[in-house]
């Protein structure tokens, strides 16, 4: 199994960046994927998770401003992030349910 990130970067608040995350190794179409997340110092944060049915699930702090989604085909699971905060600052984790991560991806939201 090999999940690798990328896609973050450096964002003003109110800006946006999508994730991507691109899997290989399993049968992706399966597989329920998510997104944590960790601030140096603090405990690990699950923010999004989608289903093999496409069911979604976000964490409170993030409803109605992260989306999740997958694209099968490209065996890639995004994470489009708008309106940040500067407490979405943290490296962001693709995941799969079963207990496979990445590498990480560095999001700094700041002006």
């Amino acid at each position: 199994v090999q999940l690798v990130e990328s896609g973050g970067g450096l964002v003003q608040p109110g800006g946006s960046l999508r994730l991507s995350c691109a899997a290989s190794g399993f049968a992706f179409s399966g597989y329920a994927m998510g997104w944590a997340r960790q601030v140096p110092g603090k405990g690990l944060e699950w923010v999004s998770s989608i289903y093999s049915d496409d069911t979604t699930y976000y964490t409170d702090s993030v409803k109605g401003r992260f989306t999740i989604s997958r694209d099968n085909a490209k065996n890639t699971v995004y994470l489009q992030m708008n309106s940040l905060k500067p407490e979405d600052t943290a490296v962001y984790y693709c995941a799969t349910l079963t207990g496979s991560w990445g590498q990480g991806t560095q999001v700094t939201v700041s002006s």
